[in-house]
């Protein structure tokens, strides 16, 4: 049976390439809208009511009322926003997340598609503390480096209009300087530590691909762990996702140097486990797309997780 699909926000980088996704899927039709009724509250709530699955591609305050025009109506929604990620009554997007996280969304019908820096962090915290390892007051600290897609149309056009008064591609640049950045809160809860941690962001002069980076201290960690036995409890926490790989550690061993769009075009995420036991320090690497596992494909495999559930 073909399930309609309805994308509210679809000219921007996360909705193209979402649409892009599906427009070929025989499973699946896109409700699309004209372009002088994509503004209108009363075409989009139409669409909305019309839709199995509303994907949300909004900035925040836009996103929210798209949300209010579906409450009269079982339309289930994935927000790909920062509107919704900590909301109550949502199910966080990230399925690898718990053991049964999957299910939580396949049976959802609010789904909030996780931030792109957040998915990588949070894939190497997350099991730590939950495994009693990482207290949860560690004070964390991210670097982490993105393409400059993940800056939307203002910064793509920076980065590769040459004919724009606003072309000036930067090689890199950092930001997020005052610590203020949208994504901390969404690192806190479902990394499970209760503070934020230092996250300092960039941009580089690539497209597509992201790096997070988080350094730990083993004499702090709960038992003083190896990196041996943390890389061993990763690789056991993901042994069974289809998107999300913990390199082997001898593999790791030989690593020298990482590239931001080493995965450029994937929907997969490989974590890394580096360090030094003379120093006792770790180092946990995730790479991704920022776009991909990031974000459009993210929001595909949670709407594919819903489609199973057919609720």
């Amino acid at each position: 049976m073909t399930k309609h699909i309805f994308i509210d926000g679809s000219a921007g980088t996360t909705g193209l390439q979402i649409r892009e996704r599906l427009a070929e899927r025989a499973d699946l039709a896109l409700i699309t809208l004209d372009q002088s009724d994509k503004k209108d509250p009363a075409k989009r709530a139409e669409a909305m009511a019309d839709a199995d699955i509303s994907i949300l591609c909004l900035p925040d305050a836009a996103a929210r009322e798209s949300v209010s025009f579906a409450r009269a109506n079982s339309t289930r929604i994935i927000d790909t926003s920062t509107a919704h990620r900590i909301a109550p009554g949502w199910v966080y997007g990230l399925p690898e997340y718990l053991p049964e996280q999957a299910d939580l969304i396949r049976a959802a019908h609010r789904v909030a598609n996780p931030g792109c820096y957040p998915t990588g962090v949070v894939l190497c915290l997350h099991p730590l503390v939950r495994a009693g390892l990482l207290p949860p007051d560690y004070p964390v600290s991210v670097a982490a480096v993105s393409g400059y897609t993940g800056g939307g149309k203002q910064m793509i056009e920076q980065y590769e209009d040459k004919g724009s008064e606003a072309y000036a591609p930067s090689p890199f640049q950092v930001y997020g300087l005052q610590l203020q950045h949208k994504h901390l809160a969404e690192m806190k809860v479902y990394g499970g530590l209760t503070k934020p941690p230092v996250f300092v962001p960039s941009v580089a002069n690539f497209p597509q691909g992201m790096i997070t980076q988080v350094g730990l201290d083993l004499a702090h960690l709960t038992g003083s762990p190896t990196i041996e036995g943390l890389h061993q409890l990763l690789a056991k926490y993901y042994e069974n996702t289809p998107h999300v790989t913990v390199v082997p550690l001898n593999e790791a061993r030989q690593v020298t140097r990482l590239h931001g769009d080493m995965l450029a075009g994937s929907d997969d995420l490989r974590i890394y486990v580096f360090g030094s036991e003379e120093k006792g320090q770790v180092l946990l690497a995730a790479v991704f797309d920022n776009l991909g596992k990031g974000a459009s494909g993210a929001a595909v495999q949670n709407l594919d997780l819903m489609l199973e559930g057919g609720n």
